[in-house]
């Protein structure tokens, strides 16, 4: 039995190795055929550079045809590199062109001067009519006693009158009410116009004087007008609006920058005559003002000029030595003949103070006619009354503001009828 058994296991292993033989070989059969259907692979590729030649052994030259190595270079295979940017075409050089002188500003034709002060009528009115409005207020009262007139006075008074002119005002009035009796409107209105024109003065010669004379060596020499007054009062702003005056009035004109201790005083007059076309004679800042303005009425001679317009210096008046080199500067002018106008330019709203800054510069020169500025804003139309009556000469010209044709002849007429309203 024990063989029996031994004999079973050595079949059964032999089968099993059988087996195990057949998968070996049908296996290797199978790749067999399946290495036959598919193609061959293809060579593996390989960067197609030429290698360099061999180096030449002595006494043999090396030969390297032209095409060999042009053909070698393009064969390598070269890394994509970045586009290269596109090359900026050369600018062509800028062209300097000259630059272009400035032009000269244009020259301005003013309005005429004539009724000026009647279109300016309305501004004046504006600020002013409440010296008139407040006396035939006071005057229309049924029972005018004597609390009455002295409210009169008051207003007179607050208005810059003086007292002097507004005790001989308040006495012609009593009067006149007296005798009128009854009180229109009307009647009032007339009453006041007449006695303010008597106060302000309709006969008095208020032209500015610029006609053409006689120099000192007999030559034709052109109107001479000097503008004197305290730095802050429109002084310079007042001269380059008298030229607009001039020229509006066919004259030609000249301007002389005497202010040469204020540095913008002669740009600032050079510009107001470059507006209307009038040539402006200055010295260097800080030079001899009497010297500026000899220059100016020399160079007024030579061109034939109509009226030359003096801007003279204006530091404050208590300055001792300025108001002698004030008198130097007419002396000096006078060298070439006489000077025509003095005009002294007070600020409208300094009250009693332009008086006494009127009354020092009239004790330096001749002062022949007075310009009042800023008589539109805070201004009392009695200052009118009282300077002329402190200094004796008219008031010419006045100025209604900040415009360059703002500055008006002035016309007694015209100023009452502005205070007292319609």
């Amino acid at each position: 039995m024990a063989d029996t058994g031994s004999v079973m296991e050595i079949v059964i292993l032999a089968v099993v190795i059988a087996v195990v033989v057949l998968g070996a070989i049908s296996g290797l059969v199978v790749s067999s055929r399946k290495k036959k259907q598919l193609p061959p692979a293809p060579p593996p590729s390989s960067p197609s550079v030429t290698a360099p030649p061999a180096e030449p052994h002595v006494g043999e030259e090396a030969e390297t045809p032209r095409e060999e190595k042009r053909r070698t270079v393009e064969e390598v295979e070269l890394p994509p590199a970045e586009e290269a940017a596109p090359e900026a075409p050369e600018e062509p050089a800028p062209v300097v062109e000259p630059e272009p002188e400035p032009e000269a500003p244009a020259v301005e034709v003013p309005e005429p001067t004539a009724g000026r002060l009647v279109r300016l009528r309305a501004r004046l009115s504006r600020s002013q009519n409440s010296l008139g409005k407040g006396l035939l207020t006071l005057l229309s009262r049924e029972h005018l006693d004597e609390d009455t007139w002295e409210e009169i006075e008051d207003t007179l008074l607050t208005a810059d009158v003086g007292v002097a002119p507004t005790q001989e005002l308040v006495e012609r009035l009593r009067e006149r009410v007296k005798v009128l009796g009854t009180r229109t409107p009307e009647e009032l209105r007339g009453l006041l116009r007449e006695e303010l024109l008597n106060l302000i003065g309709t006969d008095a010669d208020r032209a500015v004087h610029t006609e053409p004379g006689v120099g000192v060596n007999g030559e034709e020499k052109p109107g001479v007008v000097m503008v004197v007054g305290v730095n802050g009062t429109g002084k310079t702003t007042t001269t380059g609006k008298l030229a607009r005056v001039l020229v509006a009035d066919g004259k030609s004109v000249v301007l002389g920058a005497a202010d040469t201790f204020r540095a913008a005083a002669a740009d600032q007059l050079q510009t107001w005559g470059e507006r209307v076309g009038a040539r402006t004679v200055r010295g260097p800042e800080g030079g001899d003002p009497a010297s500026v303005a000899f220059d100016a009425v020399k160079e007024g001679i030579a061109e034939s000029a109509d009226v030359v317009l003096i801007d003279t210096a204006g530091r404050l008046h208590t300055k001792t030595g300025l108001m002698d080199e004030l008198g130097k500067v007419k002396r000096v002018v006078e060298k070439h003949g006489s000077v025509d106008e003095v005009l002294l330019v007070l600020d409208a709203t300094t009250g009693q103070n332009g008086l006494v800054q009127a009354r020092v510069f009239a004790e330096v020169v001749n002062i022949t006619g007075i310009v009042l500025t800023k008589l539109d804003g805070t201004a009392k139309g009695g200052i009118v009354v009282a300077v002329q009556r402190e200094l004796g000469v008219p008031v010419k010209l006045v100025g209604l503001g900040e415009g360059a044709d703002d500055l008006a002849p002035f016309e007694p007429e015209a100023f009452v009828d502005a205070l007292i309203g319609d």
